[in-house]
């Protein structure tokens, strides 16, 4: 794995430590109804991490100001698969969070400032693996939703360059070895079988 940092560019790919399992591909196209809901939920919980981190640490001008654009579009996601899933008549329901948040914060020191760079560390995963998993589901679903997570690609690769900013500046040391040290977490999280299916989970 290469953890490049502001070289990271387009390139997400180079955060991550393995790539999704074709299983968990397979499962995510014939479950397109529960794809949707979990992905719903994960654009819900990806706006409030965000307003958290805003309201946890409000006196760093630039820090809010990128937050809170990346809050409102997070919602606006929200916004667009709530629509998606409504035109697909499928009945919106609450659903379990995976395991795949809650694995990643686990590594998460409990002293500041090292408790906010975690954070913000654990958050560029979170979207680069969002991102990686847009672009193998595009090609594989159908035509609306596969435009859709192409979009959003786009979107979720800024947001994991905003994170891994963010981490860097709030840092007095290299981030890399924390950056280790969640790839190899949220490698495992992807890679061993879980069991509950979600947009994060691994393979079923």
């Amino acid at each position: 794995m290469s953890a490049r940092g502001d070289e990271l560019g387009d390139d997400y790919r180079s955060l991550l430590a393995c790539a999704t399992p074709p299983e968990w591909v397979s499962h995510a196209c014939t479950h397109v109804a529960a794809l949707l809901l979990d992905h719903a939920s994960c654009e819900k919980k990806a706006a409030s991490t965000a307003v958290s981190l805003l309201f946890r640490y409000p006196d760093q001008e630039p820090f809010v100001q990128r937050l809170s654009r990346l809050a409102r579009e997070e919602l606006r996601h929200f916004e667009q698969v709530r629509a998606l899933i409504a035109r697909r008549g499928i009945a919106f329901r609450r659903v379990r969070p995976t395991r795949y948040a809650g694995g990643l914060h686990r590594l998460v020191r409990s002293r500041e400032p090292e408790r906010l760079v975690d954070l913000l560390i654990a958050g560029a995963f979170i979207e680069a693996r969002s991102a990686e998993r847009f672009a193998v589901l595009a090609p594989a679903l159908d035509a609306e939703l596969g435009s859709f997570y192409s979009g959003l690609l786009v979107a979720e690769v800024r947001h994991c360059r905003v994170y891994l900013a963010l981490a860097r500046a709030q840092s007095d040391r290299p981030v890399e070895p924390r950056v280790q040290a969640f790839a190899a977490a949220e490698a495992e999280l992807i890679t061993t079988p879980d069991e509950r299916f979600g947009f994060h989970s691994g393979p079923p």
